[in-house]
């Protein structure tokens, strides 16, 4: 038995890789890339494991991606490729473009080739990992998104998400391929590449750089712990139902400022600053950017009643543990020498 995924050398997929080979006996073909947030330090845990074979490749190579489908039958196929951070869709959309709407749409084509000849059809399964931003904004006082929320995108990411959605949705009520979706909420934990807020707070912390926090630090995120998402996929796939749309949240409602703040008293208690201050002084409130949705929540309560799935990590225990990951592994982040990543921070953060 095999299972594939895409973008499985990224931080969710190489999360959800290492956790299910500790899991599962059966090989897991990762397809990755391999561009600036793709890094196969992630995987070094793997090295060795046999049933672990990594192919660097872009799924819009469809001669590729046939060609490994025919080789190795996977039952299940899962897709954490995309371009995910929204500052880089406001500077460079056409990469969103062609990573989340092209390659969902080559992939499409790819997987309808390979399930169009498959003696048991029933069998498989294309799981897409999609976002809550694709919802669009909430009001404070407004509910949280439910499957049935409309579409409002308001970021290039979240647009080129929703179309890479919609795209899914076709394809199954055309032809009749078996896919689900998932939309989470913003996701934490190890292997985070460091442009997102919480490693990105932590990685300035401990150099003692400013810690940049958008506009007022009033934005409300949902924030689910990496584990956590990775079990609700497994979930997903196990006993969702084909055509559905499932949204896993972690029910960790916070503003930016409080993620800030809770993450430097985390550091002055693990880790104290050699002068005495806190880190919350680097602290620094820097001009807003375009477009900045005010509020995302989830309501998960489909999943949890129908798939019998609810997450295990608070914030405060979620935090604790991606403070003290970051922390025994500094080194991960000193690796990183691409020069598009350094540039980025320099240009936008520093």
């Amino acid at each position: 038995m095999s299972i594939m995924v895409t973008g499985g050398a990224g931080f969710i997929g190489s999360n959800f890789v290492i956790e299910w080979l500790e899991r599962h006996n059966e090989r897991v073909i990762n397809v990755d890339k391999l561009t600036y947030a793709g890094n196969l330090q992630n995987l070094v845990t793997l090295e060795g494991n046999l049933n672990h074979i990594f192919v660097q490749e872009d799924i819009s190579n469809t001669k590729v991606i046939n060609q490994l489908l025919q080789d190795y039958k996977p039952h299940f196929i899962i897709n954490f490729a995309a371009e995910t951070h929204v500052d880089r869709s406001i500077h460079f959309p056409e990469e969103f473009v062609r990573t989340n709407i092209n390659g969902t749409f080559h992939l499409l084509e790819s997987i309808r080739k390979y399930w169009k000849d498959m003696a048991d059809k029933d069998s498989l399964r294309f799981l897409n990992v999609s976002t809550d931003e694709v919802y669009g904004s909430l009001d404070l006082n407004e509910p949280a998104f439910t499957e049935s929320h409309r579409y409002n995108p308001n970021s290039p990411y979240a647009a080129t998400k929703a179309a890479s959605d919609h795209l899914i949705r076709a394809y199954n009520r055309t032809y009749g391929i078996p896919v689900i979706t998932t939309n989470c909420s913003n996701n934490y934990g190890p292997f985070q590449f460091p442009e997102k807020l919480i490693p990105l707070i932590i990685h300035n912390a401990i150099h003692i750089k400013d810690i940049p926090i958008y506009g007022d630090g009033q934005q409300i995120r949902d924030w689910l712990y990496v584990g956590d998402h990775c079990s609700a996929i497994r979930h997903v796939l196990k006993e969702g139902q084909v055509g559905d749309i499932y949204n896993v949240g972690g029910y960790n409602e916070k503003t930016n400022l409080e993620v800030a703040n809770t993450i430097c008293e985390i550091l002055d208690e693990l880790q104290p600053r050699l002068d005495g201050d806190s880190y919350k002084s680097l602290i620094k409130f820097v001009k807003d950017r375009p477009g900045h949705d005010r509020r995302y929540a989830i309501n998960a309560t489909k999943i949890e009643k129908t798939l019998n799935w609810q997450p295990t990590e608070t914030f405060e225990t979620g935090i604790q543990k991606t403070v003290q990951w970051y922390l025994n592994h500094q080194d991960w982040v000193a690796n990183i020498t691409n020069r598009d990543y350094r540039t980025w921070i320099s240009k936008h953060y520093t």
